[in-house]
Formats: C-alpha cells, sequence, structure tokens
C-alpha cells in the first residue's frame, strides 16, 4: 500500500511543528525518517494515525484520504508500533498480540477463532510463538518490541509505523527488529521507522527523510541523503562516513 503525504502541516498552539511535508512510502519499501528530538517524527506519525489533526495537506494510502475515514476504516491500513513502555497489567504475549484484531470486533464482541488465527499467524511470522504464554512484562525490551510488531500484523493493516522501535533495547536487539522491519518491507509491508541514528538508515532502510525544524532537508537513496554535511546540519556535530565491505559506517570526530 502507498502512503502519499501532501503538503502537510501541523501547529502545537502558535509553534509550527511541521511545514509542508510532501513524501511517497511506497509498497514493499523500508523508509527511515531521520532527526533529532523536537523536529516532529512523533507529531507526523500521530497525524497519519488520526491522533492529531493537521492545519494543512492531506495523507492519502492508495490514493484514499485518510482523514475520510473512521478510526476502525483507518486501522484496517495504518498500524502504530510504539516504543516499549511499561504495563501496568501482567497480560500474555497472545492476548498483547490478540488486541490488534479489536477495530474489526463489534464494541461488545468477543475474539474468535478468525481473530485468534490472526493473533497465531502473526506470531509464526515473526518467529516467536514459542513466547505465546509467557507474560508480556517478563519478556527482553527485544521481544516486547517484537510482540509489538506482531500485534500490528494481527491488525491487518499493510502500512506500519515503527516510531523509535529500538530506543530502549540494546545492540543485539537492536538489529533484530531493525532486521525484522527490513523482512516486513520484503514482504510486502510498508514500513516508516523514525530513527535518532543513520547508522539504521544506511543500513537497512530503502530510503531516507531527514527532517529539521519541521521541513524535509533531504529524501531519497539512504547513501545519497545520508551524507557527513547533512548531519552536521541535523546533530550539530562533526561526523565522517567511513566505507566499509558492509558499507557507510557512521563515526564521529573530535570537536564541534
Amino acid at each position: 500500500m502507498r502512503l502519499t503525504i501532501e503538503n502537510l502541516s501541523f501547529r502545537y498552539g502558535g509553534r509550527e511543528v511541521l511545514h509542508e511535508i510532501s513524501f511517497t512510502a511506497e509498497e514493499g519499501e523500508l523508509l527511515a525518517i531521520l532527526g533529532p528530538n523536537g523536529v516532529g517524527k512523533t507529531t507526523l506519525f500521530k497525524c497519519v494515525m488520526g491522533l492529531e489533526r493537521p492545519c494543512g495537506g492531506r495523507i492519502l494510502a492508495d490514493g484514499t484520504d485518510l482523514s475520510a475515514l473512521s478510526p476502525r476504516a483507518r486501522a484496517h491500513r495504518v498500524a502504530l508500533i510504539p516504543q516499549v513502555h511499561p504495563l501496568s497489567f501482567r497480560y500474555s504475549v497472545f492476548d498483547m498480540v490478540l488486541m490488534g484484531t479489536s477495530h474489526s470486533l463489534s464494541p461488545l464482541a468477543l475474539p474468535g477463532e478468525r481473530e485468534r488465527a490472526a493473533a497465531r499467524n502473526a506470531l509464526e511470522r515473526l518467529g516467536i510463538s514459542s513466547l505465546a504464554d509467557r507474560p508480556f512484562d517478563r519478556l527482553s525490551g527485544g521481544e516486547q518490541q517484537l510482540v509489538f510488531v506482531a500485534r500490528a500484523l494481527a491488525q491487518q493493516a499493510k502500512v506500519l509505523l515503527m516510531d523509535e522501535p529500538t530506543a530502549s533495547l540494546d545492540y543485539g536487539n537492536r538489529l533484530q527488529v531493525l532486521g525484522a522491519a527490513r523482512d516486513l518491507a520484503r514482504d510486502g509491508y510498508t514500513v516508516l521507522l523514525s530513527t535518532h541514528d543513520p547508522q539504521h538508515a544506511l543500513w537497512f532502510a530503502d530510503r531516507a527523510l531527514a527532517l529539521h525544524q519541521g521541513r524535509i532537508l533531504a529524501y531519497g537513496a539512504p547513501r545519497e541523503v545520508v551524507t557527513a554535511d547533512l548531519l552536521q546540519q541535523l546533530y550539530g556535530r562533526r561526523i565522517a562516513l567511513i566505507d566499509t565491505e558492509q558499507g557507510p559506517v557512521v563515526v564521529p570526530q573530535e570537536g564541534d
């Protein structure tokens, strides 16, 4: 499913957070959205999900304006995968994933076999079926993040918004989650992944988009977009890119 953003703008009070943002994320593509804190990455995702109302522009999924859809109809197209966060209740992994099917039920209906099958299939697709009966709060951070991904798959949306999914993970779990995101794009999902780390865009993304002061600073193939000059503009630090057999590596430079 193609996601198209046309001239999207958003304000908090009098402060403009997004200014006429336009880009397209194609089916089967992983798009990495780069930028420091406060540039509008999370706000952009909230606008796509209908959690915030833009002051201008359109958001289209295969040509359908998402603002014209009910929350339930929107959930059939787009799913948000948040950062790992603590829960107040001890749900099992299976129940967490099953929650992703709630948009397909009437308010008082209980999940049936179709919904339970969707949850099982999502767990199997990510290779975490063995976790189904375990308490979610007893999992590692990487396992918890994969459960959130499985919940989005059970939702059966084709556009996945991953909001800094590796922010609290160790290195190994980061690679596991990023690898899963890349594999889902290869399977035909449209994946938008926000991140602070330019290395993620260079090694895992098909395209990269850099946000700066609410505007798109660069957009295109990661190795063309992610340059030393761009990273200095984004993060205010001198950074070099070193070519290796595995691809470019981001290296900080001494001094400012």
